[in-house]
């Protein structure tokens, strides 16, 4: 409960919420919630999981989308440095896990240099849970020994693009917040080597009542795309384990 009197700072927590339904938070995240004076939270996560936290909490919306940010990174890590200063306990909550195309880190890094302590509570990554959705392993034994997880959306002051000849070579390849240019990632990959067959998917909303799944091949990637209705989070799985999809009712699958 905020309070002028309070001695800072507070613990301000980093704790990832999961790739979408909200009892796929850990323990020790709903428990966090469960007493956090503020919690500051993002977009990819299903709102339902705000309930957890006491009705005196303090919630402010901090999320971003393609395109829409609701505030400025750096303003985002001022005001968790000032909740710090206000509450002993801080919950920023976000998608995924903290670590994995968060920026967390970047939080992490401003609060310890202000002196603010800081936890990092891991999440379920949506690079995986959004194609376990599917009954997809990232790994398959003789099908898959290795994946990578790369942003298909690069950040403004981004040096340089994805290796993508490098990543034409992973056997799995999850690309998160790549729906709006898929097109490029199609055709990166297919010039880097990566064969036009190579059967992929894409899953929307993953582990969301409006989840939905499409699979085909990295070659009709763009025509899978447009089969997708709403806004929700998207993730895109290339390599052979996507032949392994076993939701016939959730997934259209197209010729190759």
């Amino acid at each position: 409960m905020p309070s002028p009197s309070f001695t800072p700072p507070g613990v301000v927590y980093l704790v990832g919420a999961g790739p979408g339904a909200p009892d796929l938070i850990t323990v020790r995240g709903r428990d966090l919630l469960r007493c956090a004076g503020a919690v500051i939270y993002d977009a990819l996560l299903d709102p339902a999981l705000l309930n957890e936290a006491p009705t005196h909490a303090e919630r402010i919306f901090a999320g971003k989308r393609a395109g829409c940010h609701a505030m400025p990174q750096e303003e985002i890590n001022e005001l968790l440095r000032r909740k710090a200063h206000e509450h002993a306990v801080v919950v920023r909550l976000k998608g995924g896990d903290p670590f994995v195309f968060g920026r967390g880190g970047e939080e992490m890094a401003y609060l310890l240099a202000a002196g603010v302590p800081v936890e990092v509570v891991p999440g379920v990554s949506s690079a995986i849970a959004s194609a376990s959705a599917a009954n997809v392993p990232v790994t398959q034994r003789r099908v898959s020994n290795n994946f990578a997880v790369v942003s298909g959306s690069s950040s403004p002051d981004a040096v340089d693009e994805p290796p993508w000849h490098a990543l034409a070579q992973i056997d799995t390849l999850v690309i998160l917040m790549g729906l709006k240019k898929i097109g490029q990632v199609r055709q990166k990959l297919t010039a880097a080597g990566r064969a036009p067959q190579t059967p992929a998917m894409i899953v929307c909303a993953a582990r969301l009542p409006d989840q939905q799944i499409v699979a085909g091949t990295l070659e009709t990637l763009e025509q899978l795309a447009t089969n997708l209705t709403g806004d929700g989070p998207a993730t895109i799985v290339v390599g052979e384990v996507v032949s392994l999809a076993s939701t016939p009712l959730h997934t259209n699958r197209e010729a190759s």
